[in-house]
């Protein structure tokens, strides 16, 4: 198999707009050739973002609450609703040129939630899809969103991808951020994390050294 180089940078926290500069920043380089291709892994203090598909109405804190909170809020132009990033949500953002030859959107996205699915099967946890939504669930209760902006390419004939997955790491999680929304517009089903399920300590850190050979093999890749 004919694999092409990968580089993965790990952050520990970092400012959302932050983060989202440095996005459109690596998508101009790897859609110019000057970059190759990269995934960022990270945690953000605690945010809101609302996606393409908002809905206002699915952010249930009032202004001054949210200041009380300390949570800052982003209206953003990847695919979905609104969603909660915050300490303890491994975020990987995938930023990958994909050829318009044979493309399938949907297909990227059933590969993003099976790089996730694949690691948590490694836990023993049985990670699942529902037809409906994009994310990875146990049960009934989500444990990754997933979101993606498709930016078409300047000079090639394809796209270079930017957002990705937020993978609930850290117990309570689910307690924290996202009892001030209706994560994804999904009111009929909970959020859980790794340590909700399992009962066992992990660091951001190493899940994103666990995470990170799934992906490149999941998307054909080996270490720049």
């Amino acid at each position: 198999m004919i694999t092409r180089p990968l580089a993965a940078r790990y952050i520990n926290s970092i400012d959302y707009g932050e983060a989202w500069d440095l996005q459109k920043e690596y998508v101009g380089e790897i859609d110019r050739g000057e970059r190759v291709e990269t995934l960022l892994l990270l945690q953000h203090p605690p945010t809101y973002t609302l996606g393409t598909d908002r809905h206002p109405e699915h952010l249930l804190l009032a202004p001054e609450e949210l200041r009380e909170r300390g949570i800052s809020v982003y209206e953003i132009d990847r695919g979905g609703d609104i969603t909660y990033h915050g300490p303890g949500q491994l975020v990987g953002y995938p930023l990958m040129y994909l050829d318009a030859k044979g493309l399938n959107l949907h297909g990227f996205l059933r590969d993003l939630e099976q790089v996730i699915i694949d690691w948590l099967a490694d836990y023993g946890i049985s990670g699942s899809r529902k037809p409906e939504y994009t994310g990875v669930w146990v049960g009934d209760d989500k444990i990754a969103a997933i979101g993606i902006k498709f930016n078409k390419s300047r000079l090639r004939r394809g796209f270079v991808t930017s957002h990705g997955f937020a993978l609930n790491i850290k117990a309570g999680i689910g307690k924290e951020g996202f009892t001030g929304i209706v994560p994804c517009g999904i009111q009929e089903f909970g959020v859980t994390s790794f340590e909700d399920l399992t009962g066992q300590t992990m660091e951001l850190e190493r899940a994103a050294r666990e995470i990170l050979p799934h992906f490149m093999k999941r998307f054909g890749f080996h270490p720049a």
